[in-house]
Formats: structure tokens, C-alpha cells, sequence
């Protein structure tokens, strides 16, 4: 059974066989482990080439130990970290040895992580923004996740949260102690102010939450028409490789293909979907239907034709629709130039240039940033409407009660983002996306 209490190890470092690989230890019993498996103690902080035994003298290997005395390292326990050869059999023989110490057991999935919020080394934004920078795969991912693990985020949100303090301190200084002297006569004059500008520098962050979210998941474009538009064929041009079957016949397409590719430093995920159409068959149609469900989660629709009057556009969309004209090299003659934003052709690179430059355009400009503290995830976005709402029902009021609960209500919001507040249900949901070993 799982215990605070024990010492955890797991390899840290990433698939094996490899040049090194770390093994990382955390827990009470650490350091005293480290010093009987590398023969006496190991200076903090210094990297010490040392023999690693194992517990009846046999050689394990030779590496580099470090040792990270607790409160100052990851976890704030005790850490040691044993850099060794990356072969599976030395690695799996220095695991084995480690089993074998009492209190000893493998780590769970993000348990370091775990160890280190509970010992307020990291808050919930600092430790998501750790995990996103591992799988970070574009730049713009690396800049958000690198903010959000510096906690230049959380920065920001501790400071509009001591701010709603101060507030609620004024108003409740007001209620308990109306007659003594030194308690202003009133609060309003001195905390609204400032929460209405408070409410509108939260609101300008919360607009970026749009930005935050392409940043990391990637802006998602659903190729949508008609069969035999041209949508295979305009994966495959895009992508640069065959992703979808591409033939004449009707509803080759059946399933949902997908493919990331990098445009300005942003994931683009490109969505081939089944040609829209009253079908028949049952795979088809299940097809259509997962198409459909996907066009209501795009961010934009390319939505494609062959002839002027073919284009599908769902109705009331509220998403941004670019018109694209397929297979001009064959048909451009019965276009006319403004039945269509985008006249492509894969055999022609320079319609392709021009589709490319139009979603280019629509990804966020990151240029005129000031930072990348902007919120990354759905939940971070859930608790900041949720901050706005109890501040404008606290603004709107006036009962001092009311007020005052609002606004801890609005200071709780903040405080769940970073973790320290009801984050209980938060905790297994966060710490199960990590990979073992972090």
C-alpha cells in the first residue's frame, strides 16, 4: 500500500538501452540507502563518480551520484540521483537492488510530482507546465509550458489574490469594528476601484485563453465537402505524405484521418473527414456522422468543392468557413474568382502557397505579446469565469455580507488553479497524465 512515508525510486529518464540513465530516489531513507549502495556518503550537490555494490559487495556499475538533501530539491525530501550505464540489465539490476530495502517501492505515476506539491515545492501550474514542457513538440509549446513551469503564472494569479484579500479584510474590518476610529467609514471608496480593475486586467487574461489553448493542443482545421472534392488528396499535399487513400470512387474516405503539422511554431491538425452526402451504407454513414460532431469542434472549416455550386456549408456555423476550389488545373475556366476564398490544385504549388499563407494568418499573433501568462488548459479558463462572475455579483450587491462572501469565493476560484484549495478531486486526475519516473 502507498505511504507518505516510503522511499520511492523509478528510472527518470527516458526509454532504454541509452547512453545514461538516471535512476531518481526520494523519500527518509535516501541518503542512508545512497551511502551503503556507493560506499560512504556522497557530498550535496557535487557529482561524485562512484562504484555502485549491491548489498552482498557484487560491482552494479560505475557512475555519477548525486545527492539532494532534503528541503532544498525536487521533491523537498532527501533525493538522490544515480547516473549509470543505460543498458536494461544494469538498469534492471539496480532497480532489483533498490526493491530489496524495507520502506522501498517503485514510484507511481507522477508521484515525485505529487511529493513535490505536497511539500509546497510546486503548485498545480507549475507542475502542469513541468509535464507540457516534456511533451512540448513546437516552440510556441515550449514558451507556454516553459511560463507556466517558471510560475510566472501563478506569480500573477497570487497577486490578484492577495489583492482580494486586502478587499475582503476592509470589508469585514467594516462589519466587526463600524465604531471604532480607526476603521474608514467607507469601504467602497477605498477596495471597488481597484476590484473593478482587478475584474478588468482578469478578463484580458481570460481572452487569451483561445491562444492558450492552440498554443497547446493545436489549432484544428476539418477538411469538409463533398466526395470526391479533394480532401484526401489535400491532406496528403499538406501533410507532404500519404495519410489517405486517395481514388476516384465515391466515400473512400470513411473514418476520420487526422495529421500535425508545424505552421509558424504552431501544431496544425489537419482533419480528413467522410464526403458529406445521403448514404447508404452503415460504415458510411457512421462515418458522416463523425464528421459532422467534428465540424462543431473545429477551429476552422476548409470547406471544399470542385464546381461553384458544390460547396456544403453547414448551416449557422459559428465557425470561420474558408470556401476552397479544388482541381483548377482541370476547371479553372468555370470559376469565377469570387465563388471561392482559395483556388488550390496539388498539382500546382503555388495555390497550395496560398492556402498555407490564409491559415497562417488565422493563428494567433504571438508578435505582439508581452508574455506567454496566458491559461493553457479548459480547467484554468473554468475557475477564471468563475472568479468574474463572483466579483460582478459582488460589485452588484450591497450587503457587506454578500460582498464579502463573493469575494472568497472569488479568491477560492484563484486559489484552485494553483492547487491550493479543494484540489483533492483535482490531484489524481492531473498527476496520472505524468510518465513514471517524473
Amino acid at each position: 500500500m502507498s505511504a507518505a512515508s516510503d522511499t520511492i525510486y523509478s528510472l527518470s529518464s527516458g526509454g532504454l538501452p541509452s547512453g545514461v540513465a538516471v535512476i531518481r530516489i526520494s523519500g527518509p531513507s535516501a541518503l542512508t540507502v545512497c551511502e551503503g549502495l556507493c560506499g560512504g556518503p556522497v557530498p550535496p550537490r557535487v557529482a561524485t563518480l562512484r562504484t555502485i555494490r549491491s548489498r552482498n559487495g557484487d560491482v552494479v556499475d560505475q557512475g555519477l551520484v548525486l545527492s539532494f538533501p532534503g528541503p532544498a530539491s525536487f521533491t523537498g525530501e532527501d533525493c538522490v540521483e544515480l547516473q549509470v550505464h543505460g543498458g536494461r540489465a544494469v538498469v534492471d539490476r539496480l532497480l532489483d537492488e533498490l526493491a530489496t530495502f524495507p520502506t522501498f517501492r517503485h514510484a507511481e505515476a507522477g508521484e515525485f510530482s505529487r511529493r513535490a506539491f505536497a511539500h509546497v515545492k510546486l503548485d498545480l501550474l507549475e507542475i502542469e507546465g513541468l509535464a507540457d514542457l516534456i511533451s512540448a513538440e513546437t516552440e510556441m509549446q515550449r514558451r507556454l509550458a516553459g511560463e507556466h513551469a517558471r510560475g510566472g503564472v501563478s506569480q500573477l494569479y497570487q497577486g490578484w489574490a492577495k489583492r482580494l484579500t486586502h478587499a475582503r479584510a476592509m470589508i469585514e474590518a467594516e462589519l466587526d469594528f463600524a465604531d471604532e476610529d480607526d476603521v474608514p467609514g467607507s469601504v467602497s471608496d477605498m477596495i471597488w476601484q481597484d476590484t473593478q480593475k482587478l475584474r478588468t486586467e482578469i478578463a484580458e487574461h481570460l481572452a487569451g485563453a483561445r491562444t492558450g489553448a492552440i498554443i497547446r493542443d493545436g489549432y484544428r482545421v476539418v477538411i469538409s465537402g463533398p466526395p470526391n472534392a479533394g480532401k484526401s488528396s489535400l491532406l496528403n499535399a499538406l501533410a507532404k505524405q500519404d495519410i489517405a487513400i486517395v481514388t476516384d470512387i465515391a466515400g473512400t474516405t470513411r473514418d476520420v484521418l487526422s495529421v500535425d503539422i508545424s505552421l509558424a511554431g504552431f501544431v496544425v491538425k489537419l482533419f480528413d473527414t467522410a464526403g458529406l452526402r445521403e448514404a447508404v451504407d452503415p460504415v458510411e454513414r457512421e462515418g458522416i456522422r463523425r464528421a459532422m460532431a467534428l465540424l462543431e469542434d473545429a477551429d476552422l472549416i476548409l470547406s471544399l468543392s470542385d464546381t461553384p455550386d458544390g460547396f456544403m456549408v453547414p448551416p449557422d456555423s459559428q465557425i470561420e468557413i474558408l470556401r476552397i476550389a479544388t482541381k483548377i488545373d482541370i476547371s479553372s475556366e468555370s470559376w469565377d474568382r469570387a465563388a471561392a476564398d482559395v483556388f488550390v490544385s496539388v498539382e500546382q504549388p503555388e495555390g497550395l502557397q496560398s492556402l498555407i499563407s490564409a491559415l497562417t494568418a488565422r493563428l494567433p499573433d504571438q508578435t505582439k505579446a508581452d508574455s506567454f501568462a496566458v491559461p493553457s488548459r479548459r480547467r484554468h479558463a473554468d475557475h477564471l469565469t468563475q472568479c468574474l462572475t463572483a466579483l460582478d455579483e459582488a460589485v452588484e450587491s450591497v450587503d457587506l455580507d454578500i460582498q464579502s462572501e463573493q469575494l472568497r469565493r472569488a479568491g477560492d476560484a484563484l486559489g484552485r488553479i494553483t492547487g491550493r484549495v479543494d484540489v483533492e478531486d483535482l490531484l489524481d486526475v492531473i498527476f496520472s497524465e505524468f510518465c513514471i519516473g517524473k
